[in-house]
Parts: C-alpha cells; sequence; structure tokens
C-alpha cells in the first residue's frame, strides 16, 4: 500500500463537531476516489453527541429524547465526546471491498497500541471491536443481588438496564469484571473507499454510554484506558501510539478483494 497520511483535525478547546467532521470525510473521499489524495486517516475528538448507525433499533436510543445522529455507517448507537481518539481511515481497497479484513486490520492495530500502555485486549467472536475481558461467568460477583444464572438482561426481553439501576450500568461492567469494549469500530464503504472507522476510549466519562445501549449490546459494558490501568492517560499520549500501530499495519497490509463464489469461506459481522 501508500503511505498513510495522517491528518489532525481538532483536540481538546478544537474538538470537531460530528456534522463538520462528516463533511470533511465526503470531501476526502471524493478526492481519495479521485487519486486526488493518498489514503488519509483523520484523527480528532468530538464534543459529546449519540450517533446511530443503519442497523439500531429504538429501543437502543436514549429514553429522554436526547438528539441522535443518524449516519450512514454500519452497526448500531454509540456515543462520541472529549477524552475518545476518533480515527477516521478513508482507504482505496481493492474492489470488491473486504470489509471485514479492514475491521481486523483496525482492532489489530488497536490492540498493539494498548498493549504499548500495558493493557492487554481481545477480540470477540461475532462482535466488532477491541475488548477487554472479564472473568468466567462463574467467578463473577453476584449482579444486583442475583445469582447470575438469572441474570436479567439474559433471560427477559423486556429488561432494560437503563432504568435499573447503576449495578447494570454500561459504564460499571469493570466493576462487575464482565466484557467491556475499549474501541468501537463502525464502518462505510463507498465506491471502494471506506469511510468512518474507529472509536477508542482514552479518558472519557463513560457514563455517557449508560444513557443508550452502546452498540445494542446488553450483557456487556464499556472501558476505557484510564479506568483500566488505573492512573490517568492523555489523548496526547495516545496519539503517535496510535498512529505508529495503524502504519505498520494499514501500510504493511497484503491487501486482496473479498473472495465470492461458491469457493468463498463465510464471515460475520456484528
Amino acid at each position: 500500500m501508500s503511505e498513510l497520511r495522517f491528518v489532525h483535525a481538532g483536540f481538546g478547546a478544537e474538538a470537531v463537531e460530528y456534522q463538520r467532521a462528516w463533511d470533511m470525510q465526503r470531501e476526502v473521499h471524493a478526492a481519495r476516489f479521485a487519486d486526488e489524495v493518498p489514503d488519509t486517516c483523520l484523527l480528532l475528538e468530538h464534543p459529546p453527541v449519540y450517533t446511530a448507525g443503519r442497523r439500531t433499533e429504538d429501543s437502543e436510543r436514549p429514553l429522554d429524547g436526547t438528539p441522535v445522529i443518524d449516519v450512514d455507517r454500519g452497526g448500531k448507537i454509540t456515543w462520541h465526546g472529549p477524552g475518545q481518539l476518533v480515527g477516521y481511515p478513508i482507504m482505496k481497497l481493492p474492489r470488491p471491498v473486504d470489509v471485514v479484513a479492514h475491521v481486523r486490520r483496525l482492532e489489530e492495530a488497536l490492540i498493539r497500541t494498548a498493549a504499548d500502555f500495558g493493557l492487554e485486549t481481545s477480540r470477540v467472536e461475532g462482535r466488532s471491536g477491541v475488548w477487554v475481558l472479564g472473568d468466567p461467568v462463574e467467578q463473577r460477583p453476584p449482579l444486583g443481588g442475583l445469582s447470575l444464572d438469572f441474570d436479567p438482561r439474559l433471560h427477559d426481553d423486556e429488561f432494560d438496564p437503563r432504568m435499573n439501576g447503576p449495578e447494570y450500568a454500561p459504564s460499571n461492567a469493570g466493576q462487575r469484571r464482565e466484557d467491556r469494549k475499549l474501541a468501537a469500530i463502525g464502518i462505510r464503504v463507498a465506491k471502494g473507499v471506506t469511510m468512518h472507522g474507529f472509536a477508542l476510549n482514552v479518558n472519557p466519562d463513560n457514563t455517557w454510554f449508560d444513557r443508550i445501549v452502546p452498540c445494542g449490546i446488553r450483557d456487556a459494558g464499556v472501558a476505557s484506558l484510564s479506568e483500566e490501568l488505573g492512573r490517568e492517560v492523555t489523548i496526547a499520549e495516545v496519539l503517535p501510539v496510535v498512529e505508529r500501530h495503524l502504519r505498520d499495519v494499514l501500510e504493511n497490509a497484503e491487501l486482496r478483494p473479498r473472495e465470492t463464489g461458491r469457493d468463498a469461506e463465510p464471515v460475520a459481522t456484528s
């Protein structure tokens, strides 16, 4: 692959409003499709905002009518805001595009980033993104005074964790020793060029996630580098590490079009 260009679009007091960043993506996407610019990754922070991918259900949105921006990426609802490093790699890939392979490459770069800070992360089968794995179910503490065998999130289709106290909140998944997502990934591909990307929780206020069902997942939660490491980690610390691993993984990838036809192996994305 050609060299990957990084653009620092805005952090901290210069965080980029979501709609403006979306417009920037479209501009770079058009230029990349026309081969006017190289593969480009926008890196930034957003002011607080909820965004919903195409598969978001009404039951996963905020209950109080908080505004949500509906976007054209895959996946479901999530939150972006201060303390979260957002990356939008806009890259031309061979057609037919292997979206799953692209997602796996982004996951790999973020797994390596977390490892450099001393945090072991992983993938979870059937769920995109980068995860801190929890304890085995039988070793977790009782939830809300209930045996884990009767976890209402798993057995009651009408159970809503947003209405049942902090013991069920996504931001408290670490205390419950459950799986928790450190980085979310949502992708769109148009004309063979990728858009959208990843959101890595560095040191955000994760209670913002408690107002939604993050990524539509009710039986796990969210994590941040700062919470997991027990010390303050900043965007400034993480930025060069993310860039290094994105460059290494994406520039050195052996890109192939997605297999089609009867001989293609089935794949699944969350």
